[in-house]
């Protein structure tokens, strides 16, 4: 018995490395890798950085609205100066003497134009 010990081979047989990586694949592809003990552990952290990503990617949204926002407002500032000065020209043109008189001429009004300078009222103390 002892010489048959002693001519017992044993062989470890590794499996190619084509198998390995076909386990690898086929791990990730049915799911059996998310079942592991060290991905359990650490899903507590993989959801805390999934949240953070979420939180991310809605804060860029955010402030890309808020940019178009502010452009629309900015323009629309733009639109509302140019508008106020030119009413502010045209009350201007308006509020002239000459067109005043052009007016009260036109609109057929019995309005004359004071001849005399106006009087300062000074007051007594």
């Amino acid at each position: 018995m002892e010489k048959d010990r002693e001519n017992i081979e044993f062989i470890i047989e590794q499996p190619a490395e084509k198998d390995v990586r076909r386990g690898f694949f086929r791990e990730w592809l049915d799911g059996t890798v998310l079942t592991r003990e060290a991905v359990i552990r650490q899903l507590p952290f993989i959801l805390y950085l999934s949240l953070f990503a979420f939180i991310y990617i809605g804060n860029r949204y955010h402030a890309e609205r808020m940019v178009r926002k502010a452009n629309e407002l900015q323009r629309e500032l733009r639109e509302l100066r140019a508008q106020a000065i030119t009413t502010s020209a045209e009350l201007m043109h308006i509020s002239r003497q000459s067109e005043v008189l052009k007016l009260i001429e036109r609109n057929h009004l019995s309005l004359k134009e004071s001849l005399e300078p106006p009087k300062k009222i000074v007051a007594k103390k």
